[in-house]
């Protein structure tokens, strides 16, 4: 069962959160690597512990979670090699030039600092991957930033557990005391978004939930960056071309794709655009799902399946069968591309569970028509047919104006973390869509730029000074 952390006790866990991040923003990007690579170390460790704790909590296979815990570890030490190698940092160096085009430059020198401490939501579906190890805690440890981890209350005794090992690694490693913690509740994490120790947010969640936080976080007294990822039904345009090329694997593809963890991906393709709706439907092969993360979850799917079934022109067109004890079976939706444009607000209805809606169009100017009213979304993917299919070339440029992540002849589910990931996009799907939340660049959502003007060197911080090793601008070039 969840605890309710009382109001002392989280005066007490930001009081200490803020007392380190002086002393943690001060540590050195090679001690900052050290205590991600423990961190990993104390994961990997743990996982024949942690492991059989998610399964119980939430439903999901040991393959799963084991391949999830490992995804958790590499993003650490992801993050702890790039600090090592100086490629977190954006530092830029103008000497003094009395000769500049606008008039004499004075000696700037950029670099970032950290925000400060960092109120984390953990995600309900990625117990390890978004959770309390997961991306947005790692990526705020490398930029220098307390985390208090606000923790999901679908596997309170996994999240407790892996506070524990993260806490006791990053306290071995050197890390100043309240440079991490688990809090717990929904007053609680309210509480900490209102509270002006904290400086930034990371949520990912529902739009309902999200946006009350964000909107939260908005009106405090000093407003702080909420980084949001809300919801997303990642579009997807199957061209004629592709469908008649390869109709079958387009099917299984997308079979495979959007029941693939139960659909509960927040990149699962959830609307489909095809030109025969009826002949995609008759070619998937048999669906199944698994058992969803909590009987919460798969009342909110089935709710979310009924208003969709009942907007105009929407019908349901194909259940799949109901594994035993999971409560939700697969569901396929069929509409027209007409029907969506009279209203656009079902190509943005997340069914978080194994569904996806078909949307059949009868020529090319419909499906520009449809991509021109689809909101904002993690991915959008083509399928395009062999070289020379025009109309697939002339999409990519249209739907990155609402995504994050364009996808050509492949499917959004499964997103690595390297160094080019991009996890975020237009609202809703990212309330900061500059950012990412997955890949090295997110480390960037946790500093903020400072430029220091004719500083001596020796009062400069160390990426600065002249004698500097790594990647940096200096006087527009690069070295390093």
């Amino acid at each position: 069962m969840g605890r309710e952390t009382t109001p002392e006790t989280l005066d007490a866990v930001l009081a200490a959160s803020a007392a380190s991040a002086r002393v943690l923003a001060r540590t050195t990007p090679d001690r900052r690597a050290a205590m991600l690579d423990a961190l990993a170390a104390a994961l990997d460790a743990a996982a024949g512990e942690l492991v059989p704790l998610a399964r119980a909590e939430t439903h999901l296979p040991d393959s799963r979670l084991s391949g999830e815990l490992r995804r958790t570890s590499f993003q650490a030490r992801l993050l702890a090699t790039r600090l090592r190698e100086g490629l977190l940092a954006d530092v830029r160096v103008d000497h003094a030039d009395p000769d500049w085009p606008m008039g004499p430059r004075p000696d700037l020198r950029r670099t970032t600092v950290p925000l400060g401490p960092v109120l984390v939501f953990a995600a309900g579906n990625f117990p390890f991957a978004f959770g309390v190890a997961g991306g947005d805690t790692v990526s705020a440890l490398a930029a220098g930033c307390p985390v208090v981890l606000k923790a999901h209350p679908g596997y309170p005794g996994l999240s407790r557990r892996t506070a524990e090992v993260v806490a006791a690694a990053l306290t071995a490693a050197g890390a100043p005391e309240g440079a991490f913690a688990l809090v717990e509740g929904v007053e609680a994490g309210v509480a900490a978004v209102r509270d002006e120790r904290v400086r930034a947010v990371a949520f990912t969640g529902s739009q309902r939930a999200g946006r009350h936080l964000f909107d939260l976080a908005c009106a405090r007294e000093t407003p702080i960056p909420f980084y949001g990822e809300l919801g997303s039904t990642n579009p997807v345009v199957v061209t004629p071309a592709a469908w008649r090329e390869r109709a079958g694997e387009i099917a299984r593809g997308l079979a495979a794709s959007f029941t693939l963890g139960s659909g509960q991906f927040c990149t699962k393709p959830g609307v489909v655009l095809v030109p025969d709706a009826a002949a995609l439907t008759a070619a998937l092969p048999p669906l199944t799902a698994g058992r969803m993360l909590t009987p919460e979850t798969t009342g909110r799917f089935h709710t979310s399946i009924a208003e969709l079934a009942a907007e105009p022109g929407v019908e349901i067109s194909l259940c799949g069968d109901e594994a035993e004890d999971t409560g939700a079976a697969p569901v396929v939706l069929r509409t027209t591309a007409a029907a969506a444009l009279a209203r656009p607000a079902v190509l943005g209805t997340e069914c978080f569970g194994p569904a996806a809606l078909l949307v059949e169009y009868t020529d090319e100017s419909e499906v520009y028509d449809v991509v021109a009213a689809l909101g904002g979304h993690l991915t959008a993917t083509v399928q395009a047919g062999s070289d020379g299919d025009e109309f697939a070339l002339a999409l990519v440029p249209l739907l990155a104006e609402h995504a994050g992540r364009v996808l050509w002849n492949d499917w959004p589910t499964g997103v690595t973390v390297s160094d080019a990931q991009q996890h975020g996009g237009p609202y809703p799907a990212s309330t900061a869509p500059a950012t990412t939340s997955v890949g090295t660049a997110a480390v960037a959502r946790f500093l903020r730029p400072v430029a220091f003007q004719n500083v001596p060197d020796a009062a400069l911080p160390a990426e600065l000074r002249d004698d500097a090793r790594g990647p940096r601008l200096v006087d527009g070039r690069r070295t390093g």
